[in-house]
């Protein structure tokens, strides 16, 4: 597996419609839950094998804000999956950085 999405049903199902695997989440513990097991941090006996785990884990803003402290600490480590932020249902969340905005302080030239 590639590509994970946890978000909003509605863009669960977008990327469903390409191929991309996801979970529907509403609430910080399904959130939580899957988030866990997509990082092989679960502790179930059915866990993902790191073969069968994504490599990039698509979040949308509103889950990546639910689970504020779990992303960073993970995203500190340097561990795969790769978590990447997209806006959710709602839009841009306001204040944020966005990726773009990310690579073009890394880089240091506009695009």
């Amino acid at each position: 597996m590639e590509y994970y999405v946890i978000g909003e049903r509605e863009i669960v199902l977008g990327f469903m419609l390409v191929g991309v695997k996801g979970k529907a989440v509403s609430n910080r513990q399904e959130a939580l839950d899957s988030f866990l097991e997509m990082t092989g941090q679960s502790g179930k006996i059915s866990a993902l094998k790191n073969s069968d785990r994504p490599k990039i884990l698509i979040l949308t803003e509103d889950v990546s804000d639910m689970l504020k402290n779990e992303v960073s600490a993970w995203q500190m480590g340097g561990h795969a999956p790769l978590i990447v932020e997209i806006p959710g249902l709602s839009g841009h969340i306001e204040g944020r950085r966005t990726l773009t905005d990310a690579i073009r302080e890394a880089v240091g030239i506009q695009v």
